[in-house]
C-alpha cells in the first residue's frame, strides 16, 4: 500500500503552477519566453528528461543545482561565471569561502547538459540559460511549482573576486537587517527575500555554517530539542557533517520550511530571524498557512532574480565548454584524452 506521504509527495509532483501573465516580472531587454524556438525546440525536453533521472537516481542533486543557479546570479549577475574554473584569467570563484560547500557534481550535470543540447543544437545555449532551467526543473521535480524561464543570456567572460562573491551572498549568520539591505540592491523586496528564503525547504547543510547558534551558547530563538538534536549531528562547532535543511520534508519542494521557522526550527539565523523580525514575520506566516501563496511569489522572486546583470545581445558569449571562456581553449593531452573519454562515454 502506497503510504500516505509517498501519496502526498506524487500529488505535489503533478501539480504544474505557473503565475499569470499579468503577474510575471517584466523581461530585460534581450530576454525572450521562446527564445530557443527556432534554433533548439527541444532544449527544455533534453534538460528535463536529463534531470529526472539524476534526481531520481540522487535527489540531493536538485538542491546543488538550485544553489548553482543562487550563487550565479547574486554575484555578478546570471553569467555562468560560477562555473569557470579559473585556470586562466585568475582565481576561480569555486575557490571562494561561499562557494566551496557547492557540490561537484552540480557542475558536472550542468556541462553534461551542455553537450547533450550541443549534440542536438549546436554551440547556440548558453551556460547559464542552461543553469536557469535546470535549477527551474529541480524544483518541479521534488514537487514544486512549474513555472517559464526567461532565456536568452550569455555567459561572461570575467569572474568575480573572491571579495565580490563573499559580499553579494547572504551570508548563514546574516540577520534580517543585513538579508533584506542585500537584497533591496538587487532590485528584490522583502515578499521576494522570504519567498526565495524558501528554497531551503531542499537540501543539507554542513555544521559549520550553523554551530554558532550551539556553541558556546545556545541561541535563545532555537527551539532547545531542535537545538540539542543538532548538538548529536554536531557535537562540536567544527564537525564536517551535515544535516536537513528542512526537518519537515528535506526532499519535497514545499511551504514546510516556514513552518520550521514558526517552530523555532530554522537551521540558519538567516532562516530564523525572518520569523523573529517583524518586518517579514507575517510573510513567513502567510507562506506557512498557505502552500500556493509561496509557490506563487517564489515564482516571481525566481524570474526576478534570474534576470539580474544578466548579459544579451553583443555582450557576453556562448561557451563552448561550462568551464572555460571561449578564448582560454587550448590544445593539450589534458583536453585531448577528456574528449577521448567524452566520446567514448557517449557510445554507451
Amino acid at each position: 500500500m502506497v503510504s500516505t506521504t509517498l501519496s502526498s509527495f506524487l500529488l505535489v509532483l503533478l501539480v504544474s503552477f505557473f503565475v499569470t501573465e499579468a503577474q510575471r516580472p517584466a523581461l530585460t531587454k534581450g530576454l525572450s519566453w521562446s527564445f530557443y524556438q527556432s534554433s533548439c525546440p527541444q532544449l527544455e525536453s533534453i534538460i528535463r528528461k536529463r534531470l529526472q533521472k539524476q534526481i531520481k537516481d540522487d535527489v540531493g542533486q536538485a538542491a546543488g543545482l538550485l544553489r548553482l543557479h543562487f550563487h550565479d546570479c547574486f554575484v555578478q549577475g546570471c553569467d555562468g561565471s560560477v562555473l569557470l574554473d579559473g585556470s586562466a584569467g585568475g582565481p576561480s570563484e569555486q575557490t571562494a569561502v561561499p562557494n566551496l560547500t557547492l557540490r561537484k557534481k552540480s557542475f558536472k550535470i550542468i556541462d553534461d547538459l551542455r553537450k547533450r543540447i550541443q549534440d542536438e543544437c549546436g554551440q547556440v545555449v548558453s551556460c547559464s540559460d542552461i543553469i536557469a532551467i535546470a535549477a527551474r526543473d529541480s524544483v518541479v521535480l521534488t514537487g514544486g511549482p512549474n513555472y517559464d524561464v526567461p532565456l536568452g543570456r550569455k555567459d561572461g567572460v570575467n569572474f568575480a573576486t573572491e571579495q565580490a562573491t563573499i559580499d553579494n551572498l547572504v551570508a548563514p549568520s546574516a540577520n534580517t537587517t543585513t538579508v533584506l539591505s542585500l537584497l533591496a540592491t538587487k532590485g528584490l523586496d522583502a515578499t521576494d527575500a522570504v519567498a526565495l528564503s524558501g528554497a531551503h525547504t531542499i537540501g543539507i547543510s554542513h555544521c559549520p555554517s550553523f554551530t554558532d547558534r550551539l556553541y558556546p551558547n545556545q541561541d535563545s530563538t532555537m527551539d532547545k530539542t531542535f537545538a540539542n538534536n543538532l548538538k548529536g549531528s554536531c557535537p562540536t562547532a567544527d564537525s564536517n557533517n551535515t544535516v536537513n535543511m528542512d526537518i519537515r520534508s528535506p526532499n519535497v519542494f514545499d511551504n514546510k520550511y516556514y513552518v520550521d521557522l514558526m517552530n523555532r526550527q530554522g537551521l540558519f539565523t538567516s532562516d530564523q530571524d525572518l520569523y523573529t523580525d517583524r518586518r517579514t514575520r507575517g510573510i513567513v506566516t502567510s507562506f506557512a498557512v498557505n502552500q500556493s501563496l509561496f509557490y506563487e511569489k517564489f515564482v516571481i522572486g525566481m524570474i526576478k532574480m534570474g534576470q539580474m546583470n544578466v548579459l544579451t545581445g553583443g555582450n557576453g558569449e556562448i561557451r563552448n565548454r561550462c568551464d572555460r571562456r571561449n578564448k582560454d581553449k587550448k590544445v593539450d593531452i589534458a583536453t585531448v584524452v577528456e574528449e577521448l573519454e567524452e566520446t567514448f562515454s557517449s557510445l554507451f
